[in-house]
């Protein structure tokens, strides 16, 4: 059988808002799936517009319809220049969208970024709202790269991202299981931002901060862990259980971002611990966490160096989650299954994505 090509674009806005990613990859399908990320960039957002995402779940509801339209065309403006500029021709730019409201236990996952407004700037066919279809079957919305990952990285026994939040996916019984560990960035960013940094560099103010274990338990004592392994986090939750437990320790910065890279690699070791099937599993870390080495090293600490860290190239560290959107687009455009219920707790898997051609 001839390999069957799709050029695509994947954008992602991440929770943590610092620019749109822009990947023009490469899926191609032999007997099994592989990926080329051919090029990728990440536009910042310009001030007026990141700011006004940032507080997108403060506004009312025609700033918000009216941030929508903005944001769709933005995004495909720049996806014009870019795919201009390069001579790229994708078979469909597929948009994450920036999330404002995640509440699937309301039926609700909105992500902003208006498809028809996208479509149009751009020109070009466009996928997004991937989350809404799985919502109403009941599921989570939520984590649905674990289709990517098990398609474009067979190999690897448990998949990490280190964003806004953490996520990890990985095959159990026969099952692909995947949900949202622990918040990450998001909490991470806002002590640094205090000390002057938009973010702590390698982890080196978390490296030379003292462990709080009041703190720490404090934090493993958040009823999210609790919790089924169909779970995902938000905003809200970081605001209602995470937060306030940060803001009444009394703790300098430093010592906060050493507790919380502790106490995230503690809950990721214990799922990594409890799913594992073999003494040494191999284990893929991406997106911005993925630079800080002293988190890599409370995780080895947690693990009893019994890992193996997958080899990545920055464009994958960087840009996975972008890559994954792409390959979403490319199951909708061939009606596959692009959601699994196993990993959202849905009523079915579903593909989820609406066309605007």
């Amino acid at each position: 059988m001839s390999p069957t090509h799709y050029p695509m674009i994947g954008l992602m806005s991440g929770t943590s808002g610092d620019g749109l990613d822009i990947a023009y990859c490469n899926y191609t399908l032999q007997e099994t799936w592989s990926y080329e990320i051919i090029d990728a960039v990440t536009v910042p957002f310009p001030a007026v517009l990141g700011k006004k995402l940032l507080k997108s779940h403060q506004l009312s509801a025609l700033e918000l319809a009216l941030l929508d339209v903005e944001f769709g065309a933005w995004m495909g403006e720049k996806v014009k220049a870019y795919c201009d500029e390069n001579q790229y021709k994708p078979l469909a730019v597929c948009s994450h969208g920036h999330t404002v409201f995640h509440q699937p236990t309301k039926g609700l996952s909105l992500q902003i970024g208006n498809g028809w407004a996208l479509h149009q700037a751009s020109g070009q066919k466009v996928i997004n709202d991937f989350r809404m279809l799985d919502v109403q079957l009941g599921g989570q919305g939520a984590p649905l790269v674990p289709i990517g990952d098990r398609l474009l990285f067979p190999t690897v026994d448990f998949c990490i991202n280190l964003g806004g939040i953490a996520n990890i996916s990985m095959e159990s019984a026969g099952l692909r299981l995947a949900f949202d560990t622990c918040p990450f960035n998001l909490l991470l960013n806002a002590q640094a931002v205090r000390l002057g940094a938009d973010y702590d560099r390698g982890g080196d103010w978390a490296k030379t901060g003292v462990l709080n274990e009041n703190l720490f338990n404090a934090l493993n004592s958040v009823p999210y862990y609790s919790k089924s392994n169909r779970k995902s986090l938000g905003r809200e939750d970081l605001e209602n259980d995470f937060i306030p437990l940060i803001n009444t320790s009394g703790l300098g910065e430093k010592d906060i971002l050493r507790t919380l890279a502790e106490h995230y690699a503690f809950q990721i070791a214990k799922v990594i611990q409890l799913h594992k099937k073999h003494k040494e599993p191999n284990v893929l870390i991406t997106g911005g966490g993925a630079y800080n080495s002293f988190f890599i090293s409370c995780l080895d600490k947690y693990l009893d160096s019994k890992w193996n860290k997958v080899s990545a190239s920055p464009s994958l560290i960087e840009f996975k989650e972008a890559l994954v959107f792409g390959f979403l687009g490319v199951l909708r455009l061939r009606n596959e299954n692009n959601c699994l219920a196993s990993v959202t707790g849905a009523l079915r898997d579903s593909s989820g994505g609406v066309v605007y051609s």
